[in-house]
């Protein structure tokens, strides 16, 4: 088992406390193992196997227990301690009116209670409902490029050598751990397919499933790109398909809640407001560009630019496309009360300032950061630091 630190290190200050810990992340992404890592921590502290209630619901052991009635029945039988008990629950989304059973037991025993599922809808309705105020969630993305070294025992000088392996194959755990490049685009196949399938159309009413593909995939071949609603239905229309825009605006959050896709909306710096007539969407993994975009060459650019975007929001950051004036920012990293400002770029071209100038431009007193595929780019200008995305991804901000 190859532990992933920054995850156990985040959740070590929430055991025993009163709050619901709920584990969010896209399909395959390490939620499961990362529950199993939860209860290794567990034992090693002394907690006893016959307190641990560990359930995968996407078990067929656990299929007669899929409404809350027969999972609080069977609880009850399988309890026979007096002491805290703790409740691991995977894919809890499986079970019929699941919102309701939790806080139930919160009740009904003395409890430490820890959730996954592969839908953001996990925290809204129901959910939001019985447990305002008393949980805290916990997001998975796949491998960072720092644990994909670590999965593949590589060390983290070599991180140059097998960075194009990283961009094209993405972080999914199962596909970093296979060495075959058709094994792991079938696995990637696999995963996509899954997602679409149970997370997407499987948890919603899809009257058009071949739509729904065909705007995944169009988001994944404009990834970083701005988009607007508007601007993929005339996409789609413009090859003789008949939709709507409230049709495309429903799908593409379906493909959001199932944390496929991040949208990241603008941001005016100068009037410090949210634009909300376009945006940028992020895929989860860049594998997916390369096993669905079938194109022989994508935009490296901006493949990079979206591995910067899961390193910020992995760090906790609230990320945003930045507009001051007529000018665009790459990113707007907000966390707590910092604020920086982000250009990203494969390399400074020798004939434009733009990249430089853009951040030149913005006032001063907040950190600005450009960050380069190119190592003859690494350095300062005029006062802005330059660093190469394998520093960035391996060290931080």
């Amino acid at each position: 088992m190859i532990s992933r630190e920054a995850y156990i290190e985040r959740i070590k200050p929430m055991l025993d406390t009163e709050f619901v810990k709920v584990i969010t992340g896209v399909r395959r992404s390490g939620k499961s193992f990362l529950l199993l890592m939860i209860k290794e921590l567990l034992v090693a502290r002394g907690i006893k196997e016959e307190q641990i209630i560990h359930l995968n619901f996407e078990h067929p052991d656990y299929y007669p227990l899929m409404e809350e009635g027969k999972l609080y029945e069977y609880l009850k039988e399988t309890i026979s301690t007096t002491e805290k008990v703790y409740f691991l629950f995977d894919e809890i989304q499986e079970v019929a009116n699941w919102q309701k059973l939790i806080n139930g037991l919160r009740i009904a025993f003395c409890s430490d209670i820890y959730l996954t599922g592969s839908n953001a809808s996990l925290l809204s309705g129901e959910m939001a409902t019985y447990l305002t105020g008393r949980y805290v969630e916990v997001k998975v993305l796949p491998l960072s490029f720092e644990e994909y070294l670590k999965f593949k025992g590589y060390g983290a000088h070599e991180g140059e050598r097998y960075f194009r392996d990283f961009l094209e194959y993405g972080g999914f755990p199962s596909v970093v751990l296979q060495n075959e490049n058709q094994l792991r685009k079938d696995v990637l196949n696999g995963i996509y397919s899954s997602i679409l399938l149970r997370d997407v159309a499987g948890r919603a009413i899809v009257k058009e499933p071949e739509l729904l593909e065909r705007i995944a995939i169009f988001l994944l071949d404009n990834v970083g790109q701005l988009v607007s609603t508007n601007k993929i239905a005339n996409t789609i229309r413009s090859t003789g398909r008949k939709v709507s825009n409230n049709t495309v605006e429903s799908y593409l959050a379906l493909l959001e809640n199932s944390f496929l896709f991040y949208k990241v909306r603008r941001y005016d710096i100068r009037g410090k407001e949210y634009l909300a007539n376009q945006a940028k969407y992020y895929t989860v993994d860049l594998g997916f560009i390369l096993s669905q975009v079938k194109k022989v060459v994508s935009n490296r650019g901006s493949r990079i630019e979206n591995l910067v975007f899961l390193e910020l929001i992995r760090q906790g950051y609230d990320v945003f496309v930045g507009k001051y004036e007529a000018k665009e920012i790459d990113f707007v990293a907000m966390r707590h009360d910092e604020v920086l400002y982000i250009q990203v770029t494969e390399h400074l071209p020798e004939k434009s300032n733009r990249e430089t100038e853009n951040l030149l431009h913005l006032p001063t007193g907040h950190k600005k950061l450009i960050i380069t595929s190119s190592w003859d780019n690494v350095g300062e200008y005029e006062g802005i630091p330059i660093v190469h995305i394998h520093d960035f991804l391996l060290e931080g901000s």
